[in-house]
This record gives structure tokens, C-alpha cells and sequence, in this order.
């Protein structure tokens, strides 16, 4: 007879986070788009991979090149897009090798048939927007930059609520009072009002904006740290710790961090959903990235702005909430797998 094979608390926690098809699945399809996203200037941009004229090797994606290099009059930046240069790539044995979708974010297709924003067309796939920019380059370039944005915003979130809610739980006492008084006055501080004054004295900048989030973001998360700390402080483990002389420092790190971070690890996909909705929501009232940075709140005011033009509003609503319903369904596998009620 078989011994009966004894798993760690790890283990079972990753086999029922698989048995969670829903999330499991979820995870896989948005670890493949942002990865795809990752390699966005490859998929889409307005200059080729690789170009051969009279010969010679060329790689307008990584370098530069003035127009005199392939035929043009000017020794100006080369616009990939102009008839005559398509002309000169193309004829006695010239060939360029091009992304998939040719337009960048930041590409103005100068040569549209239609006024802009052109509706989809087999040029611009979903269309473009009111300055004749690419739709699909935006929500490409626009999607990687949420997701990254998003990422950075719950690092520096979870490390701040992780640092202030372990030192709030385990030394509790004077110190967790203190704590806790200083961070109902800095929540009260009103977010928005910051952002509008800090807008009107700088120029808006991605860094900028992670800053003023990361003062903010971390204070729900240390309360489940704090709790967590607090109850498990009180074992038996770190009651033999300090009688075995361990530090303080050893102690938090190698004992009872590990023991509480089931609710961490269940924060982060949700973290991460609510930093790109704040994004885009700055962005959509003007108040988050530059107007040239590709964003999907600019791409809602713009679809806003342009209620005729529905391939705005509809693709980027689109890419937002399929976001946002993976990385809720992650979440809530996560959830079900660090609980240990389950089996």
C-alpha cells in the first residue's frame, strides 16, 4: 500500500490556482498580448524592418536615415510613407521588409483617402483618430504603456504598504498609534486637488504621475499587512525566535513576512486593475500623460469628442475592458488559491 504523498502549502495553493480554468486561461492570454506589446515597434511603425536599395543593406528601424540615402533631394529625416520613397524601394530589385501595421502612435498618414478620423479601411485597420493618427498603433503602443505603468505603480505600492504595515503590526504599541493617526491625515489629503496644482506647474509627465500615486497607493494595502502581522506576532514561532536571541529584523523578514503575504499576493492583479483605470482616467480629463504619449483615457476623450466616429470609442473601450476582466479573473483565482479552507 502506497504512502499518501504530502504536498506543501505552495504546492496545493499553485494546484488549485490551475483548477481555475478561468483563470488559469486568463493569465495565459494576457501574459501573450503584453508580451506582444512588448515587440510593438516590430508589429507597428512607420519605418521597414529592413531595406535594400542599390544593394545595400538597410535598418531604418533601429537608425536613421536622410532621404538622399534612398533617392530623395533632401538630406532630411526619411518619410517612409511618401510616394516617391515607396517608389524607390520598390523598383530595380529594391525591397523593404515592413511591421505588419505600418504607422506608429505617432504617425500622421498625410495620404489618407477619407478626412479625418477615417473610418477602418484596409490602410488603417481601425481607422484613425482626429489627427489622422493610426487607431491600432495607439492601442498597441497605448496598452503596453498601462500595463507597464500599472506594474511600476503596484511595485512601488505594495513595497511601501508591505514596509509600513509590518512595522505598524509587529512593534504595534505607540509607534502603531502614531502610524495610524498619520495615515488618516495623509488620506485625507484630497488626490485630485494635488494633481490639478502640480499640473499647472509642471508639464505632464508619466514620472510625474507615478510619483503622486505612489504617495497614495500603498495605505490600503498595509492595513491587511498590519492585521496580518498582528495576528502573527502572537505565535509560537515568534515567540521561539526571540527566545532563540533573533533580531528583530531577521525575524520579520524570514519568519513572519512569509507568513503574511497570502493577502498580498491576492492584491496585485486588483492593485494593478485599479492603477490602469486611474491612468486612464487622468488621461481622459487631460491630467496624465503629454497629448502625444499613446493612452487609452486620450483615446476615449477623443472618442467623446468625436461621437461619429465610433471605431475610436469602440476599440479602445474594448481593449480596457478585456484588461480589466483578465486581470480580474487572475485575481480571483488567486484569492481562491491562497485560501487554505479550500482543499
Amino acid at each position: 500500500m502506497s504512502a499518501r504523498v504530502s504536498l506543501s502549502p505552495g504546492r496545493r495553493a499553485w494546484l488549485r490556482f490551475r483548477a481555475n480554468r478561468r483563470g488559469w486561461v486568463s493569465l495565459w492570454i494576457f501574459l501573450a498580448v503584453f508580451g506582444t506589446s512588448l515587440f510593438a515597434e516590430l508589429l507597428s511603425n512607420d519605418r521597414p524592418i529592413v531595406a535594400s536599395h542599390q544593394g545595400q543593406l538597410y535598418w531604418p528601424l533601429w537608425n536613421h536615415y536622410p532621404e538622399t540615402t534612398f533617392g530623395g533631394d533632401f538630406r532630411t529625416a526619411t518619410d517612409f510613407h511618401d510616394p516617391f520613397i515607396r517608389e524607390q524601394l520598390t523598383k530595380d530589385g529594391n525591397w523593404a521588409i515592413w511591421p505588419p501595421n505600418r504607422y506608429s502612435y505617432d504617425t500622421i498618414n498625410y495620404f489618407a483617402p477619407s478626412p479625418n478620423p477615417a473610418p477602418p479601411s484596409a490602410e488603417n485597420w481601425l481607422g484613425t483618430d482626429d489627427r489622422g493618427r493610426d487607431v491600432l498603433a495607439r492601442l498597441l503602443y497605448g496598452f503596453r504603456l498601462s500595463v507597464l505603468f500599472g506594474m511600476a505603480l503596484t511595485v512601488i505600492g505594495v513595497g511601501l504598504g508591505v514596509l509600513a504595515g509590518a512595522v505598524q503590526g509587529y512593534f504595534g504599541g505607540r509607534l502603531d498609534l502614531a502610524f495610524q493617526r498619520f495615515i488618516e491625515v495623509w488620506s485625507s489629503i484630497p488626490e485630485l486637488y494635488l494633481l490639478l496644482i502640480l499640473a499647472a506647474m509642471f508639464e505632464p509627465s508619466v514620472w510625474i504621475l507615478l510619483a503622486i500615486l505612489s504617495l497614495f497607493g500603498w495605505m490600503g494595502l498595509s492595513d491587511y499587512v498590519r492585521a496580518e502581522f498582528l495576528r502573527n506576532r502572537q505565535l509560537e514561532y515568534v515567540t521561539a525566535a526571540r527566545a532563540l536571541g533573533l533580531p528583530d529584523s531577521k525575524i520579520i523578514l524570514r519568519h513572519v513576512l512569509p507568513n503574511s503575504l497570502t493577502p498580498v499576493v491576492a492584491f496585485l492583479p486588483f492593485r494593478m486593475s485599479a492603477a490602469i483605470v486611474a491612468l486612464t482616467s487622468l488621461d481622459f480629463l487631460g491630467l496624465g500623460v503629454p497629448p502625444s504619449t499613446p493612452s487609452l483615457g486620450e483615446l476615449l476623450a477623443q472618442g467623446k469628442a468625436n461621437l461619429d466616429a465610433w471605431w475610436i470609442s469602440l476599440g479602445t473601450f474594448g481593449v480596457l475592458v478585456g484588461m480589466l476582466m483578465l486581470l480580474i479573473f487572475v485575481g480571483e483565482a488567486l484569492r481562491d488559491a491562497l485560501d487554505t479552507r479550500r482543499g
